[in-house]
């Protein structure tokens, strides 16, 4: 049975929302503490049904199994989900002038490594540069950061995201310049 990529459906929502905390819970465990994590998921690794609605989210199936999901945003959160989000953090992008943002991957930890990100990725930059755009954003994740790096996209800041409890969780702020639709 092979993969499937595709763009998601409100119904894989619930999918999506039990697969967000094992595959942060596994894939972030070597650079995140359990704390760091714990406090995280929800707020900043959680679904983010403004990428659904927009219809710029892709999920990964294996059979009817949900074992991957990333997605593209023409507005301006760089992260985060539902949580607090704050209606400025939703106003659309400009193409001509704003860089699309990469968003919310994430994938089981038993497909981990088997080309899923890299999937979602082309699926997203074909996207972005389809709708206009001649940039990217993302925020990464400690994890994340050698997977954009290999699709040539450059760190320019990293910062720490504030989490509850005095916690806070490293991240790196990446771009990449478009030069023609995928």
């Amino acid at each position: 049975m092979e993969l499937a990529l595709r763009v998601a459906r409100t119904r894989d929502i619930p999918a999506l929302a039990t697969l967000i905390p094992v595959s942060v819970r596994a894939l972030q465990a070597a650079y995140y503490t359990s704390a760091q994590i714990n406090a995280a998921i929800g707020p900043v690794f959680g679904v983010d049904r403004e990428l659904f609605r927009d219809g710029t989210y892709f999920v990964v199936e294996h059979g009817n199994t949900l074992v991957g999901g990333g997605g593209w945003s023409m507005r301006k959160s760089l992260f985060g989900s539902d949580e607090g989000r704050t209606p400025s953090e939703s106003a659309l992008l400009d193409p001509a002038q704003d860089a699309a943002r990469i968003r919310a991957f994430f994938v089981h930890p038993d497909w981990a490594r088997r080309g899923i990100g890299t999937r979602i990725i082309f699926a997203c930059e074909y996207a972005i540069a389809r709708a206009g755009f001649q940039s990217i954003e993302l925020v990464a994740t400690l994890a994340g950061e050698p997977l954009y790096a290999a699709f040539d996209y450059a760190a320019v800041e990293r910062y720490d995201i504030p989490l509850t409890g005095s916690l806070t969780l490293p991240v790196v702020r990446m771009v990449k310049e478009l030069s023609s639709p995928r």
